[in-house]
Parts: structure tokens; C-alpha cells; sequence
């Protein structure tokens, strides 16, 4: 990696917060990557301990390695697959912050109010009361949310819900400024 390719790691000991600058000026101020939760690993680790001993049943021992080590890689495979959702915030040369939700992007500008959903309201958010035209990155594992209302006249989205392990952060970091009234009933 070259000089001009690496990122300065900057840590404020104050908050506890990593961000990272690229050569472009681009800062990372907030970065969650959703992985699956752990027993969903012993799980699928249990899966394939059964799947290889019915096909190793009553065979010899290639039966039992090479359907190990294939379905072994296969579980892993699906798991990082699932766990590919990365939210981060960042923020540009200019001072502008950005949402990203995997591939999308959204400038903290647009965003005219926002708000923590807690655990509790994860269900009435995503049920009947979600519109078909809203933004949804969501995961069953990750029982909270932001929900981000947009003010956008070329946007027909109405909002974001962005599912997150600490909506707090993820707020504190993208709309600084809204981040105390956002969390004023959260939890």
C-alpha cells in the first residue's frame, strides 16, 4: 500500500470514537459493520456437524473430510454473506455528512427530523405503519433503529429506517445537532 493510499487513524480519547481520514479528506466519524449473533455460528456449526454425519454414514472417511471442509465453507460463506450491512457516517471535505447504508447515500442536509426507535417500537415501525415508499435497511438481529424524515423535494422517499447496535452513536455522529431530541424518549 503507498503513502498516498492509507488512511490516518485519528482517536479522541475524550468520546472514545475512532475516524479515520483518507488523501481525499474524507473523514469516518461513525462505522457499524451487523454481523450475525454468535449462536448463529454454533448453529449452522450444528448443521453442518449433521449434515456430515449422514453423508459419512456408513461410507469411508472421505465422506465424512470432504463434506466437512465443503460445508464448513459453505456455512461460513452464508454467514459473512448476511453479515455484510455496514452503516457508517463520514464526512467530506466541505463539512458534509453522509449516511451510508450500504450502497446508498444520504447528506445530512435532507434530513429534517429524526428520531431513535427502541426495541419495543421496532415491530409498530416495520409493521402497518411503514410506507412502501420508505428507505429500509433492517435485520432481525439488530433490535434498534433510526428513522431519518427527509425533506428532499427530488426525493419521493418520505424517511430512512436504518437499523443499528447503537443508535445513540450513529445519531450523535450524523445530526449532531438533532441527536438530543431524537433520543429524548429512546429507551
Amino acid at each position: 500500500m503507498t503513502d498516498s493510499q492509507q488512511s490516518d487513524s485519528v482517536s479522541d480519547a475524550s468520546t472514545g470514537k475512532q475516524t479515520a481520514t483518507s488523501p481525499d479528506g474524507v473523514t469516518t466519524i461513525y462505522r457499524e459493520r451487523q454481523w450475525v449473533p454468535w449462536y448463529w455460528w454454533l448453529a449452522m456449526a450444528f448443521v453442518v456437524a449433521l449434515l456430515t454425519a449422514q453423508f459419512g454414514l456408513n461410507r469411508n472417511e472421505l465422506w465424512i473430510y470432504i463434506p466437512a471442509i465443503l460445508l464448513s465453507i459453505l456455512g461460513a460463506w452464508v454467514l459473512v454473506t448476511m453479515s455484510n450491512t455496514v452503516i457508517a457516517v463520514e464526512e467530506d471535505a466541505d463539512g458534509m455528512r453522509w449516511l451510508i447504508a450500504g450502497q446508498a447515500n444520504l447528506p445530512a442536509d435532507v434530513v429534517s427530523r429524526s428520531l431513535a426507535v427502541p426495541a419495543t417500537a421496532k415491530r409498530n415501525a416495520m409493521g402497518r405503519q411503514l410506507d412502501p415508499a420508505a428507505f429500509v435497511v433492517s435485520h432481525g438481529w439488530v433490535p434498534e433503529m433510526v428513522m431519518l424524515v427527509l425533506d428532499d423535494p427530488e426525493d419521493p422517499t418520505p424517511y430512512w429506517l436504518v437499523g443499528s447496535k447503537n443508535p445513540e452513536a450513529l445519531l450523535r455522529a450524523f445530526l449532531p445537532d438533532q441527536a438530543d431530541a431524537a433520543l429524548a424518549d429512546f429507551k
